[in-house]
């Protein structure tokens, strides 16, 4: 079926423009490249970018170029297993943790653990199949820096020393002897981005690289505020923001990769009273299917699902302890012998059986 450009959600200048150079329907546009449109149509190399990325992600089976029943849908996403946080709690109200295949937006102030979140799923994501995870690689790409070496030792020792206490059959001893520290690390691609230019530009080549590496199942972007932080025509940061938001929902849709980014927090007046809100404004909080929220109440750490189309609005509490990113430990009960450990990775245990 023929989808109009009229449909797809861009610039009403650009749709303008593509419909004056003789475009019309999305199949116009599928072998064309951004330097011809660019002449065709007198668009900027972005728009340019932007208007192809849109409609390359419209003719896929996820973005509607082709008939799909809702069950043909459904064992689609259910190919892949969400992602676990080790937080049990947090993975409880997300249905079994991040999703593959959406996008996840992760905002909070500073150092109230949006960082150890994404470290701690760049090791999770790696956690066999047999042990109920996705045995998948990451792509961490670090604009603030704050990528810690160290730390993601220190988690990955802990979640395999975990995946060894849970070992009961052959399969799960064969994956053990794969599953180390230096397997996870190997598994992690660093990208080090310096402005929004550097970003951009590393998502515009990231298809080639994933149609390469398709085991790659985590995106992670920390953050995605810190390089708009300075942006004078914020109009041109709206655009920019808008066509970033689309190429990460393709990319999470057409390679079945969960896309997790981190927001900053701004504050917002509303009257005579100030309110703490994600950054980069309204519109860009539409881009992501899930928003989570870090914040502090006191002393305690919260995690809140405050946007998702599948999900309750929740909160719950957690901690980051010397292993990594956990539930907030519970009064022990009678007789009950269960460890920590033993809590934050039920989820796993639910997931293998």
């Amino acid at each position: 079926m023929l989808r109009p450009l009229s449909s797809l959600c861009l610039n009403p200048d650009v749709k303008v423009k593509l419909v004056r150079a003789g475009f019309q329907f999305t199949a116009d546009l599928l072998y064309v490249r951004p330097l011809q449109l660019r002449q065709d149509c007198g668009v900027s190399q972005q728009e340019a970018e932007e208007v192809l990325q849109v409609v390359r992600w419209c003719s896929t089976d996820v973005g509607g170029g082709a008939c799909l029943t809702a069950l043909e849908l459904l064992q689609k996403e259910e190919e892949f297993r969400s992602i676990v946080t080790f937080s049990a709690q947090l993975d409880n109200i997300l249905r079994g943790g991040l999703p593959v295949g959406k996008t996840t937006e992760v905002c909070g102030v500073p150092g109230v653990g949006k960082t150890q979140l994404c470290l701690q799923l760049a090791v999770d994501v790696q956690v066999p199949q047999c042990f109920g995870g996705v045995g998948g690689q990451v792509i961490f790409v670090d604009t603030e820096g704050s990528f810690l070496l160290q730390r993601v030792v220190d988690m990955a020792a802990a979640v395999v020393r975990h995946c060894s206490l849970l070992t009961e059959d052959n399969e799960q001893r064969v994956a053990m002897t794969t599953f180390s520290v230096e397997s996870i690390l190997a598994d992690i691609f660093l990208v080090r981005c310096h402005d929004y230019v550097e970003l951009l530009a590393e998502l515009h080549l990231l298809p080639d690289f994933l149609q390469d590496r398709p085991r790659v199942r985590l995106l992670v972007i920390d953050s995605v505020a810190f390089p708009f932080r300075r942006f004078n025509d914020l109009s041109q940061r709206t655009r920019l923001l808008h066509g970033l938001g689309q190429r990460l929902n393709a990319i999470a849709a057409q390679h079945n990769v969960a896309v997790v980014t981190t927001n900053h927090m701004t504050t917002r007046l509303r009257g005579s009273q100030s309110h703490l809100v994600p950054a980069l404004g309204e519109s860009w909080g539409h881009a992501s299917t899930i928003r989570l929220l870090l914040h502090w109440k006191g002393l305690r750490r919260l995690a809140a699902i405050f946007k998702s189309p599948g999900h309750s609005n929740a909160n719950v509490q957690f901690q980051i302890n010397s292993d990594g990113f956990r539930d907030a430990d519970q009064p022990e009960q009678p007789h009950s012998k269960q460890t920590h450990a033993d809590q934050s990775a039920s989820s796993l245990k639910s997931s293998s059986s």
